[in-house]
């Protein structure tokens, strides 16, 4: 039986993970910081879909919290055969307007974490040529959308060379780029989502369903939905100009 580890586990995308995967009769490994909320959601995953959960509550944001996770992922002992790299935040003010501190708190967690993580689970994965690693993107990465974007631009570079190189060893590296998901993400960004038109949404089941989907496939790149990509396919040829309007505004 395998076993999935994700980060962010508790709520959104990282829950939806967390519940497909038990649903399949995967085990997991939950990570999150509260502790009172990860351990009701592995206790319902466990009562819900018969599968063995185990928590670590980390705060990924510091180096205790950041080498607790790496420690496991590397353990050869009922090693992670499913990375799913999903932890995240976005900050809702312009670059300028943000403190150096919150910039450099996003880009470690967006860029930094899964670089060491997924490195962590290279090192068990490739010798037994197998091992999936999904790393949470967004369509963001494809827009110019400040450092956010930069940031989810890099996790996909660095998912599809990721692929290329280990695929054929066994191992599958996944960038997945959604749009806008029902979660709680734009509520903590604290940003008005009413003037987005309701098409535009997922729902994060149906998200992690196709991002699944595609994983088993062995892309490099998961967008799900088809009219996601029939709008990045638009927006491949569209001036930056126009991609960069329409920014979230502050609550």
């Amino acid at each position: 039986m395998a076993r999935a580890l994700i980060t962010g586990a508790t709520a959104g995308i990282g829950a939806e993970f967390a519940r497909q995967l038990a649903a399949r009769g995967e085990n997991l490994v939950l990570v999150a910081r509260d502790s009172r909320r990860l351990d009701a959601t592995a206790a319902r995953l466990s009562e819900t879909y018969n599968v063995a959960v185990d928590v670590i509550v980390a705060d990924l944001f510091t180096d205790d919290g950041r080498a607790a996770v790496e420690f496991r992922v590397t353990s050869t002992v009922d090693p992670i055969d499913i990375l799913v790299n999903n932890a995240g935040f976005g900050l809702s003010g312009e670059f300028e307007a943000n403190t150096v501190e919150q910039e450099q708190q996003m880009i470690d967690l967006l860029v930094a974490v899964p670089m060491r993580l997924t490195h962590a689970a290279l090192g068990q994965m490739l010798p037994r040529h197998q091992g999936t690693v999904i790393n949470i993107a967004s369509v963001a990465g494809f827009l110019p959308r400040g450092t956010y974007g930069a940031a989810k631009a890099w996790v996909i570079s660095f998912s599809r060379s990721a692929n290329l190189s280990y695929r054929r060893r066994g191992v599958t590296v996944t960038a997945i780029a959604p749009g806008f998901v029902h979660t709680e993400f734009h509520q903590r960004m604290n940003v008005h989502t009413n003037n987005i038109p309701a098409p535009m949404w997922l729902s994060a089941k149906t998200l992690v369903r196709l991002a699944l989907r595609d994983v088993a496939r062995g892309r490099a790149v998961s967008v799900p939905s088809a009219r996601y990509k029939v709008l990045m396919a638009i927006c491949r040829v569209l001036p930056a100009r126009v991609l960069a309007a329409g920014t979230l505004r502050p609550r």
